[in-house]
């Protein structure tokens, strides 16, 4: 069972549509029984670090999300601010993220080469691969996808990082340890490289 959790932020309903064009069922919840249950999780994210942390606290989620993540190492994909979340902090809030994993969120500065750039860096970007991920599979390099972001994920521990976009300069745009998988593009609006990625994610065991 795959839930999509619902914490009051993100594209829930375009999530769980993508996942039925490809043939199978995600459930939007934020019961906490619910989630306990799910087999894969997928944490979306549109809007403000700060709202998003408090809509979880509010709705008591971030302990049974923690536990899923870190002690039943369920696999859980982050989407854009849902990415975010996993890291110890952003520029955009006060409140500390997940902590799940050894990064921080910041928000893009351009040098004055590329001081005309607009943020948020809105629109179609290709990804570029730096190491073999099954979420990744069968992607090739000129696989685009659609952004929406002011901020961007920096990761102490470089292994972590499985691929790279541009925008001004590198950013990590896709990130993995172990049962943990983040994305800072859309998928769900991704069209036919986002079908394949959801379903690399339904694959993953």
């Amino acid at each position: 069972m795959i839930v999509v959790v619902d914490y009051g932020i993100g594209n829930l309903g375009s999530i769980a549509n993508m996942f039925k064009k490809i043939g199978s069922e995600a459930i939007v919840s934020s019961e906490i029984s619910t989630i306990e249950e799910a087999d894969k999780l997928v944490l979306p994210g549109v809007g403000s670090f700060d709202v998003a942390v408090e809509n979880m606290q509010e709705r008591n989620l971030i302990s049974v999300l923690t536990n899923k993540a870190l002690r039943k190492k369920t696999p859980i994909l982050g989407i854009c601010l849902g990415m975010q979340l996993f890291t110890q902090r952003s520029e955009e809030g006060q409140h500390p993220g997940l902590g799940w994993l050894n990064a921080k969120t910041i928000r893009f500065r351009f040098e004055k080469e590329n001081h005309s750039l607009k943020i948020p860096h809105m629109g179609w970007n290709t990804v570029e691969k730096k190491r073999y991920h099954p979420l990744l599979s069968e992607m090739d390099n000129d696989a685009r996808f659609y952004f929406v972001h002011s901020h961007h994920v920096v990761c102490e521990d470089e292994s972590v990082v499985m691929a790279n976009s541009r925008y001004g300069y590198p950013f990590v745009s896709v990130i993995a340890r172990e049962n943990i998988m983040g994305v800072q593009f859309h998928p769900e609006k991704s069209h036919k490289f986002g079908m394949l990625l959801f379903q690399n994610f339904v694959r993953l065991t």
